[in-house]
Formats: structure tokens, C-alpha cells, sequence
């Protein structure tokens, strides 16, 4: 998935501007390099186009252990930051999430979604038919 279509696919999920698509994305995925492992948000970032990969590999990630949060805690992280329209924040994160798991392949989500807490299936839309599963349908 080219850098375009994955912000393309956020604004059209979360009914945002591209504009704002790419800041939801960034913090997103910034926020989620902080609740994975180091070496699974590297395997990640491997998947993303340019200008989304660096998301998963910033300098403020590595300094912080990862910490064990929920849904709810992560999408108030996102709405904390300080360029993120805090009304958008949850229907961002599930957007970027549920893109993300178009733009990687489908084992490097499992493995990620694998290290989250079972909430956060509760933002990720469910996989049309003859795609993968969501547990809880």
C-alpha cells in the first residue's frame, strides 16, 4: 500500500481530512510503537510505505519501555497530543488500525494485535468476506 492510499483509507474511515488522516496516523502509530515490542514495531514498520514507517521507529520509542495499556487509555494518548483534534482521537485509532491491517501482511497483524489487550478488536473493522477474522463475530 502506497503512503497516499493508506492516508486516503484512514480519512475515508474516520470521515477526516487528509490532512488530518496524517496527523491521526502519525500519533497512532507512534502511540502504538510504545505499546508493542521493539522488534515487532521494527517488523511493521518494514510493511509501510515511506513517511509511515519512521512513525514506528522514533527516538521517543525507544526511550520508554514498552507499557502494558488498554484501548481506552491508548486513544486517550492519542487525543493528548497536542496537534490531534481530541474528538477525532477514537475513530482515528480504530481507522489507523483497521488500515494497517489491509497494508501489512495478515501474520505481522495477528502478531501485533497478539501483544494488545482484546478491546482494541472493538475499533478494528471487521475483515469483509474472504478475508481474515475478528474473534468476537
Amino acid at each position: 500500500m502506497e503512503y497516499q492510499d493508506f492516508l486516503n483509507a484512514v480519512a475515508l474511515r474516520a470521515k477526516v481530512s487528509t490532512d488530518q488522516a496524517a496527523t491521526l496516523t502519525r500519533v497512532t502509530l507512534e502511540t502504538l510503537a510504545g505499546r508493542i515490542s521493539a522488534g515487532q514495531a521494527e517488523n511493521l514498520a518494514y510493511q509501510l510505505p515511506a513517511g509511515l514507517d519512521d512513525c514506528l521507529r522514533q527516538p521517543l520509542r525507544r526511550e520508554h519501555a514498552t507499557s502494558s495499556f488498554g484501548l481506552e487509555e491508548f486513544v486517550q494518548r492519542v487525543a493528548d497530543r497536542p496537534d490531534v483534534d481530541r474528538a477525532l482521537a477514537g475513530a482515528g485509532v480504530g481507522a489507523v488500525l483497521t488500515t494497517l491491517r489491509e497494508a501489512v501482511t495478515r501474520d505481522q497483524f495477528d502478531d501485533t494485535v497478539a501483544q494488545l489487550p482484546k478491546d482494541f478488536w472493538q475499533v478494528i473493522e471487521p475483515v469483509g468476506a474472504g478475508g481474515g477474522r475478528h474473534p468476537h463475530s
